[in-house]
This record gives C-alpha cells, structure tokens and sequence, in this order.
C-alpha cells in the first residue's frame, strides 16, 4: 500500500485520473526511493518506532466502527485494503487482483489475490471480503464512513474462492476508491465474529504489523508480522517489515509532542503547528513530511437550514466580511495554502473560484442592509426585527489545532466589524458531535477524507442529511437542492471520465455559488519525524503513513 513521493513534493498530483474504467489489474505500487542525503547505509532490522498522536485517541481500533481520520491513521499499520494508489496518484489493485463491471454498471466482479493470510491463519477469500462488507453495512456496526462508502451495494455473492459479486442498486463509478480506504479495510472474517467490545481492542488484518495490546490513554503496542508478504512485490524490500514494532502514544499538547521529538523520546508526531514546522525544518535533525488528505477541502459550511443562513444574501454577506487570507497567512507560515474549492488540491477533479471569496466588508454591509439587516446593538452587531445577527459555531478541540482556532477567532473579530456576532464553542469530540445531532449550529468546520470527488454526494447531496447508523450526517451545511441531487447522482454513474469530470466541476459551481460553505484550506497532514527514521515518505491512499519499509538508523 505504497504511495511514495520526495518528502519536498505533495503525493496527489493534479494530472493523476481516477476512473475505475482505465485501472489497470496488476500494477504494482512504486517503490519507497531513499531519502534524498541519506547516508545511513543500507536497512538494518530491529528496533521499535515510537509514534505520537494529537488527535484525539479511537474509542475502537476497528476502523468500520464510526470511521475518523486518527482510526485509519494507526489501522493502516495493520490492516489493507482491497485497492491503493501507486506513486502516480494512479488506483492499482493490492488485496484484490481485479476488477471488472458490467455495461449496465450495476454488476462489480472482484477478483481476490490468493495466497494471503490473516495473521490468525485465516485466509483472505470471496467470503471473507463478503464478511467486511456485510459487517460494515450492518447498522448494529455503528460505520459511518464505510457505510456511506458502500451504500450502493444491494447484494454479494462469492462465486467462488476468488471472485466476489456485488449487485448495485445504482451505477457506482466511485466503488474502487472507496475500496482504497482503511475505513473499508479487509478484517478475518474469523476475529469479526468476536464481540465488538474484543475486535475494537485488537482487530486482526493481513498488515505487516498486529495489535499487541493496547493500554486506553496511553498506547497501542503493535508488533511485526513475521509472516508477512506483500501483496504486489516491490523492489528492494522482501519478507517482514524492518522494524520490531511501533509504539503509538497519544499526546494531546502539541508543544509536549514536539518537545519529546527533540529530546529523542518518540520518533514521529502528527498535528504539527505551523510554527513549530516552519522551525524545525530549518533543523538537520528533524525532516518534515507534508501529505495533504484527499477528498474534502478544509471548510466550514454554513447551514442553510435555519435563520439566518435560510437567506441566501446571508451567507453570501458572511463569506465577504471574514478576511481569512490575511489569517492564513500570519497564522500559517506558508504551510496551508488558500483553497477555493469544495475538494482538496490532492483531488484532480477539484473546481476551484477564487473570486467568490473576497474580502469585501463594503459588498458584505450592501447584503446585510437589502436582508433587512440594518439596525445595530449597543455592543455594534446587526439587528432585525429585535433580533441579533448572531451566530453558534461548535469546535472540536481534538479536530482543529491551535492555529486553525485562532483563525477562527480572528474571523470573529472581522465578521463584527460587518455585524455579525460569532459564538465560538469549543468542544470535546462528544458534544461536538451532539451539537451537530441536534442542530446545534450555524456554522461548522467538520473534516472529511474520501479518496476521489464522490465525496461530493456525502457532503452536498440531499441524501446524506439522514443519518449514517453510527448517528454522523455528512451534509451539514443541509443543502437540499434537487438540481444539485441529479449532478451528484450522474457524476457517481457515468462511465465517461469526460463526462464525469464536467458534471463534478458543475455540481462545485452550484455549490459555490450558493455560498454553502468558506473553504479554507487542505486539510492538514503534517507529520515532523527524526532524522535516524529513514525510509519515511509512503502513504496510503488517504495520505496516512505506512512503515513498513522505514527503518532506525544506529
């Protein structure tokens, strides 16, 4: 599951084509190149990897129950997934050997690798593919990003060992990177019929790592898979991972994280702050990894479902009176470039208008006055009908680091200057979510990583204001827009790449241009790791780090 790239370059590269219809079966994933002045010699064995963690810690190591981003970070040490990306951005089989769909595109045919083993002896086959499937469209489950990822499926059959049918209820030109996700993962079928309670403590893949135990507000001990073979072969590295195991920490604060990588105390941390990066990269001790997440930019949306962002001229008024360029640029030293678009740069089919996102307080005063927003409090907000220009915005501690929560408090201070009052929460993952469930809200920054644009349909379709089992709804900014419905359901079921590609860049105008949302920027991957780690720079294909072929230096 290799995706590699210089560590000076981005991993996804805008030219890189997605459509199931050109993969090719049996690409193998390219080879991890050594860093750049790398003169530690060749690998050496043995050692553990100490990785810590500032996001919040799962709750379940199985990444099918709810879906996040810090689940699929330390799932993708253990478990695989049916498809990955090569170091083009291309989608190439890895569990799976191939794949093939029907004219009519609601026939998927699976052809499932042989020869692979689940480190508790099972083996991967049909039925064991048929088993995850089954076990993430489960309600008992609770999947929220897995579920939605398959929701097209009606029926499975294993034809035999090697071969998986799935019957889909509608076209679903997206299925193979949905595959590509460690929150849709290949578990034993065997470990699956544990409690949840025991699968959500060790979960048991074909990785080249397994859970060894797992002590709750501390770490997660993996160990290597002795037995473990790639997939595809690559050059250079056969047999077991170099490594003898990682240690994953959580640690919240990110200056104690930073400071226990300096002092040699871990090897790798994640949710480094844009000051801290900018300082250590002038470093020779410390190396820098920048993998910006696919799927979704980093945004908020506004949520069209209630006052006072049911108007239209509102919302439109809020985008003009934030300045967040003049705060991404002194909050961020360079590390966040500005996005005008509901999708990541790391997304090939993303549509981007910069000119709909002007700071502009004169234009933002124009609105507010024609929405009959025009009296003004005491305290300087707008008033109508006695009513404040006021505004409820839940953020998850665990979800934003420091940086992008004084982006936002900046954005408050702005936004009053044309009136509007912004009430900023900050929350635990919980009640964060709770906000959410209730309705809680007007404005929201809620990531969201899916490999391709399908993602669109989970943010923007109608559809995906009912709740997933896990109780998450994805489309929070509650547009319910029938045209925008038929463009989200054609670009999901065209086989033309041509055509899908218009119908997307289509479905993100209207979605821009009805101002549901302020993008801010990719979602932020930055992962700072120790100069004696070598070998760091492969990712899956959500941009999560793999270590197989990292190596400690002596």
């Amino acid at each position: 599951m290799r995706h590699v790239r210089p560590l000076a370059t981005r991993l996804f590269p805008a030219a890189a084509a997605l459509a199931a219809a050109l993969v090719l079966a049996g690409c193998a994933p390219a080879t991890t190149a050594p860093e750049s002045g790398n003169d530690a010699g060749p690998p050496v064995a043995g050692g553990t990897l100490v990785y810590a963690s500032g996001d919040a810690e799962p709750s379940c190591l199985d990444p099918h129950v709810g879906g996040n981003y810090p689940q699929a970070l330390v799932a993708s040490q253990y478990l695989e997934t049916l498809y990955t990306k090569d170091a083009a951005g291309t989608l190439v089989p890895w569990l799976a050997e191939d794949s093939t769909v029907s004219a009519d595109g609601l026939t998927r045919t699976v052809k499932i690798r042989p020869g692979i083993t689940f480190t508790d002896g099972t083996p991967l086959d049909a039925e064991a593919v048929k088993a995850n499937f089954e076990h993430l469209l489960d309600p008992a489950t609770a999947s929220s990003t897995g579920y939605l990822a398959l929701g097209k499926i009606k029926s499975m059959k294993a034809l035999d060992d090697a071969t998986l049918e799935l019957k889909l209820k509608t076209p679903d030109n997206a299925l193979l990177e949905s595959f590509a996700m460690p929150w849709v993962a290949i578990q034993s079928p065997l470990a699956l019929k544990r409690s949840q309670a025991e699968n959500c403590a060790a979960p048991v893949g074909t990785g080249p790592f397994k859970v060894a135990s797992w002590k709750k507000q501390d770490a997660v001990n993996l160990v290597r898979n002795e037995d473990y073979v790639q997939p595809v072969a690559t050059p250079g590295h056969e047999g077991a991972a170099y490594l003898d195991g990682i240690t994953w920490r959580f640690i919240p604060e990110a200056a104690t994280r930073y400071a226990a990588l300096q002092a040699g105390e871990v090897h790798v941390i994640d949710n480094a702050q844009p000051d801290t990066i900018a300082a250590a990269t002038k470093l020779q001790t410390i190396k820098h990894l920048d993998a910006p997440r696919p799927g979704a930019s980093n945004r908020i949306e506004l949520n069209s479902s209630k006052a006072p962002f049911n108007d239209a001229a509102v919302r439109e008024a809020f985008i003009h009176a934030v300045n967040v360029n003049a705060s991404v640029d002194s909050l961020f030293f360079g590390t966040a470039p500005r996005s005008y678009s509901p999708l990541s740069s790391a997304e090939p089919l993303a549509y981007s208008a910069e000119s709909l996102f002007a700071y502009d307080p004169a234009k933002a005063g124009e609105l507010l006055d024609a929405a009959g927003w025009s009296e003004r409090d005491s305290e300087g907000y707008r008033t109508k009908d006695g009513e404040r220009l006021s505004l409820t915005f839940p953020v998850s501690t665990s979800q934003s680091i420091p940086a992008e929560q004084s982006l936002f408090e900046q954005m408050q201070a702005t936004a009053k200057e044309s009136g509007f009052e912004i009430k900023i929460n900050l929350l635990d993952l919980s009640s964060w979510y709770g906000e959410l469930f209730t309705n809680d809200y007007n404005l929201v920054s809620a990531p969201y990583t899916k490999v391709g644009p399908s993602v669109l349909a989970v943010l923007f379709h109608s559809d995906s204001t009912i709740p997933a089992p896990s109780g998450y709804f994805a489309n929070l900014s509650q547009v319910k827009d029938p045209k925008l419905d038929e463009l989200l359901d054609s670009a999901g079921s065209t086989q033309d790449e041509a055509e899908r590609k218009e119908l997307y860049a289509q479905a993100q105008k209207l979605v821009l241009e009805g101002h549901y949302l302020l993008p801010l920027y990719n979602q932020q991957n930055h992962f700072l790791y120790a100069g004696k780690l070598q070998n760091v720079g492969a990712t899956t294909a959500v941009a999560t780090p793999t270590f197989f072929d990292a190596w400690l230096a002596k």
